[in-house]
């Protein structure tokens, strides 16, 4: 915002700080000087106001204050002297009607009569140009120029264009039109406040004027507004019809009530002393209820307790008062401490907050104000001296960031979505209406179940990326949810969270060797892939491609699924390639995850791998080929990896082959060809046993 450094210094008394000193000392004590530039006979300060600061320094007066206090000047404020007509009345001219009084707290007016409408005075111009504002008239400038000076918005109408010698603040009514002063046409709703007279709107209240009532040469009689409106009506108005103004811009961040009087006054004196008239006698003013000055009782021992500095009782009080806080009075209390009896002396002072300071609500606010102007670098910088605990581990978000480290350096990339589904995606996985979580006000039809399993979002995801990834590696770790009937009367919602990763291509086996590697990581053993066949009822039915998919366990528990998507569910969401998917219940995981892994030396004997395919009925779970490998292998066999299931063309009805990587190693020889035959021939002969059972030579 540009203020004019000669403005600024006709309301100091005494030495006045230069330009650049006087935008040292603004920086120094909480504003932020962006530019200082000289214009003419006189400097330009672009000074950035804080927002909160808004209702007292976006203002001459106010940033003037401020200069004030923060240097060896003394603030005064402008004289301003009135000459009413005693002859003529305010009311005589206008009346003035209110139907809201929270959107507009307070409305006064004044009327001159008889003024002579031309340019305004050259050092009003060159002040209104070097703030970035246009000169129009005499009387549209001096209420733009007491604007700038006091932070108060100010109009002024034609008297002769108000019909019905009213005016009217009023919500719009659907249906009406205004044209502005700049010939812009706006559409009204009932939810803009507006200015109107018995006919018609005839200014959007605290934005802009209208084009009926403006001021021009013809002009003898004029009615001056000054009002107080509602900021968030305004906002919300500007923000509507996409206006803004200078005056929208300080009503939105709030303005002293007492400010409308005045202001009034100031501009009335002003117009009358270059455009001559007759002020008439009398302030219409709106005010129903008149707001009570602010007291807050500050406490000196906390002063100093909360800067960490002992600042005088005499160098706070001055302080205040140099900012405009009236009534700071000292008044004591002896408080007797109930258990030692002492009796201890709080001193405190009770400060009225002027109601410009709409930025004041607490004692530390006050506190704040004190070390500003005091002096920020005069407060010693004291390192903190507390005990220094570590927190309490959470497990949760430990097993968390474990298990993404592992997956990350295993080439993954972490996705985050959110955690809806719409109607598509119910029918495309076959969920169960019944079985979802509706929202009650969903942000779209794409987001109106809460989502039961991670998988159909990553599945979105890689849609969206195959068009630039050939290759894509992603997993998810979040929460699902779920909806069970227990009985006709009532149901159980659930929530768990889960691990949920893909592949794209044709690699269930990588992706089997993905988990082997978390689960590892999380110190899980006994490890086991069971096939799955899903029952007609279950929704995995549809999801799962019917012969590659496993369930993975941990001693017989189940914690989750690694298969490939049904090729049905691909076509569907158009992707190119096959997906491979590992969904695992995070919370089971967490349960059995441990740091303590157990150390097995490495053998300085070399491992020797043996494959074997067996042909078994399709109901044979892998589970029970493995226990009869390992049982039969005894201590030579180290590890058993099934890497492959085919049921189709080329084997018998009901019948699929399994293939199984055999890893065989003893601790104390390297094994012959002899003892790996032998070792062999006892895991072929034991699978044989079942007569239904076929080793494939």
């Amino acid at each position: 915002m540009k203020f004019s450094y000669n403005w600024i210094k006709n309301y100091l008394k005494g030495k006045t700080p230069s330009p650049e000193k006087m935008a040292e000392l603004l920086t120094m004590h909480s504003f932020e000087v962006e530019k200082v530039e000289k214009i003419g006979n006189d400097w330009m300060l672009d000074i950035a106001v804080l927002p909160s600061r808004g209702p007292d320094c976006f203002s001459h007066l106010g940033i003037a204050r401020e200069c004030a206090a923060v240097s060896d000047s003394k603030f005064q404020v402008p004289d301003v002297r009135l000459r009413e007509d005693k002859k003529i009345k305010a009311k005589d001219f206008v009346n003035v009607l209110v139907t809201d009084k929270n959107a507009c707290s307070r409305y006064s007016a004044r009327v001159i009569t008889g003024i002579k409408v031309g340019p305004s005075p050259e050092w009003i111009q060159e002040r209104l140009i070097l703030c970035g504002l246009r000169p129009i008239n005499n009387i549209v400038d001096i209420t733009n120029y007491v604007m700038l000076e006091t932070g108060q918005p100010l109009h002024a109408f034609d008297a002769d264009k108000i019909d019905g010698k009213k005016i009217i603040v009023r919500f719009a009514r659907e249906g009406e039109k205004l044209v502005t002063l700049d010939n812009q046409e706006f559409d009204l709703d009932s939810s803009i406040l507006v200015i109107a007279d018995s006919q018609k709107p005839i200014a959007l209240a605290g934005i802009k004027g209208g084009r009926s009532p403006e001021i021009d040469e013809s002009t003898k009689d004029i009615i001056i507004e000054s009002a107080n409106f509602n900021s968030a009506v305004i906002r919300k108005t500007s923000q509507k019809i996409g206006l803004k103004t200078d005056a929208s811009l300080r009503f939105e961040h709030g303005l002293d009530q007492n400010l409308t009087v005045q202001s009034l006054d100031r501009v009335t004196a002003l117009i009358q002393e270059t455009a001559g008239g007759k002020i008439s006698q009398g302030v219409i003013d709106f005010y129903p209820q008149k707001r009570v000055p602010r007291k807050i009782s500050l406490d000196l021992d906390y002063v100093n307790k909360l800067l960490g500095i002992e600042i005088p009782e005499k160098e706070v009080k001055n302080i205040l008062e140099k900012l405009g806080f009236k009534n700071v009075w000292l008044r004591q209390r002896f408080l007797r401490q109930r258990r030692t009896n002492l009796i201890k002396n709080r001193r405190s002072l009770l400060v009225e907050i002027p109601a410009r300071r709409l930025d004041i609500n607490l004692p530390e606010d006050l506190i704040e104000e004190i070390g500003r102007i005091y002096g920020y670098e005069k407060i010693p910088v004291v390192p903190p001296v507390m005990p220094i605990v570590p927190p309490e581990r959470n497990d949760n978000l430990f097993w968390q960031s474990i298990t993404k480290s592992i997956l990350k350096e295993a080439g993954f990339t972490e996705a985050y979505n959110y955690s809806f589904i719409g109607d598509k995606e119910m029918k495309i996985f076959n969920y169960q209406k019944e079985g979802l979580i509706e929202l009650e006000n969903p942000l779209s039809q794409e987001q109106k179940y809460l989502c039961p399993s991670l998988i159909p979002n990553l599945l979105k995801n890689v849609f969206e990326n195959q068009k630039y990834f050939k290759e894509i590696q992603i997993f998810e770790l979040g929460k699902i949810f779920l909806r069970k009937q227990e009985s006709k009367d009532k149901e159980q919602t659930t929530e768990k969270l889960m691990l949920t990763g893909l592949l794209t291509g044709d690699k269930f086996y990588d992706l089997k060797g993905i988990v082997d590697l978390l689960l590892n990581g999380l110190g899980i053993s006994n490890i086991w892939y069971d096939e799955y066949r899903p029952s007609p009822e279950e929704s995995n039915l549809v999801i799962w491609h019917q012969n590659k998919c496993a369930e993975i366990k941990v001693d017989n528990q189940e914690i989750g699924f690694l298969g490939e998507i049904s090729p049905a569910i691909i076509e569907e969401l158009k992707i190119k390639e096959r997906v491979m998917v590992f969904d695992l219940d995070f919370d089971k995981l967490e349960s059995i995850a441990s740091e303590e892994h157990e150390y097995r030396p490495i053998s300085k004997f070399p491992a020797a791998v043996r494959d074997l395919a067996v042909l078994v009925p399709v109901e044979i779970r892998v589970e029970e080929v493995l226990n009869k490998i390992e049982t039969a292998g005894g201590a030579l066999v180290r590890d058993v990896d099934l890497f492959d299931i085919y049921e189709g063309e080329n084997l018998p009805e009901g019948k699929k082959n399994l293939a199984f990587h055999i890893i065989y190693q003893a601790k104390d020889h390297t094994l012959s060809s002899k003892e790996l035959d032998e070792v062999q021939g006892k895991i072929i002969k034991a699978l044989e046993e079942d007569l239904e059972w076929e080793v494939r030579k």
